[in-house]
């Protein structure tokens, strides 16, 4: 089936920006087959800007009501999507017109991947090319990883795409869970597609750039203080998702399954599922029986690899 691509593009007192990111969408090489805008209720003079510059043209749908979040926008434009994919796209970056050309080689061929996310290029007030691994890998499934770890196997929001159907399940969010994370949402995202069963892949593309400027880098302040309250957060946020989902401290007998479904895993996913295995409440025979299980899938993975 030939992919389609819905991208939904959030802004919120961006005025100085978002023509930037909305032209780099509209000059892919791959075209979308919807383009959507959610102007969050700005105050800066931006939908005056979106309306003078794009409310003729066919190609764009503009969005515009309250505040309410980063969460809210998502959910917005996901209630108007109709693409077999969706991809996400804040208001003050920008992508390079081969991204979704990238992608879409992933999609088309590969039905059963359901999640894809990108490296970024930093640019602005620091420029860095932040990756996940050095070149593309197939990461299988991570319900139970993350369920047991709290892993983050995603990244910003303008390097995230998945099927449609991935996206509304992760944003079907109860109105108090919903209002924590009315901000960071692109965690919901990442979560909720692991734990819904999407199958992730990371694809390198060199084609999304993140815009620094002020403080909006993630980084910036991670205070012990800022990552205890974060985690705690996200645990909340993936026991709700596992509640949805059915799961339970049950679903970590299925690690050592789960981890076979990694073609290639390196040696920190592969630690990342032996911890797995001794958290699980069974035999010590069993969970050293696991761990060199996947020592050895590990280990016949990398000759295969190896030059």
């Amino acid at each position: 089936m030939t992919t389609t691509f819905a991208v939904i593009i959030t802004n919120y007192n961006y005025k100085d920006f978002v023509v930037e990111a909305v032209e780099s969408v509209l000059q892919q090489t791959r075209p979308a087959h919807q383009i959507i805008v959610v102007d969050d209720g700005s105050t800066d003079g931006s939908r005056d800007v979106l309306q003078e510059r794009y409310a003729g043209d066919a190609r764009i749908t503009l969005v515009f009501g309250e505040n309410g979040g980063q969460l809210a926008g998502f959910q917005r434009g996901m209630a108007l999507a109709s693409s077999t994919v969706v991809c996400f796209l804040d208001a003050d970056d920008r992508w390079g017109p081969a991204y979704l050309e990238s992608l879409a080689r992933v999609y088309d061929e590969r039905a059963d991947v359901g999640f894809i996310f990108s490296d970024i290029l930093l640019f602005g007030n620091e420029e860095q090319h932040l990756k996940f691994a050095p070149g593309a890998v197939d990461l299988g499934y991570t319900a139970v990883s993350t369920y047991a770890l709290t892993y983050w196997y995603g990244a910003p929001t303008s390097a995230l795409s998945m099927r449609s159907a991935v996206a509304h399940w992760s944003l079907d969010l109860p109105t108090a869970l919903a209002a924590t994370w009315r901000l960071s949402a692109d965690n919901c995202l990442v979560y909720g597609a692991s734990l819904q069963g999407a199958r992730k892949y990371y694809l390198p593309t060199g084609q999304v750039g993140y815009r620094i400027h002020g403080k909006n880098g993630w980084w910036s302040q991670r205070g012990h203080t800022e990552v205890y309250h974060n985690r705690l957060r996200s645990r909340g946020l993936i026991g709700h998702y596992a509640r949805v989902a059915g799961m339970d401290d049950s679903c970590l007998e299925l690690a050592k399954l789960e981890y076979r479904t990694k073609p290639r895993p390196d040696w920190g996913e592969t630690r990342r599922y032996m911890e797995v295995c001794w958290r699980d409440r069974t035999s010590v025979f069993k969970k050293i029986e696991r761990s060199l299980s996947m020592l050895k899938l590990h280990f016949r993975a990398s000759r295969r690899t190896s030059p």
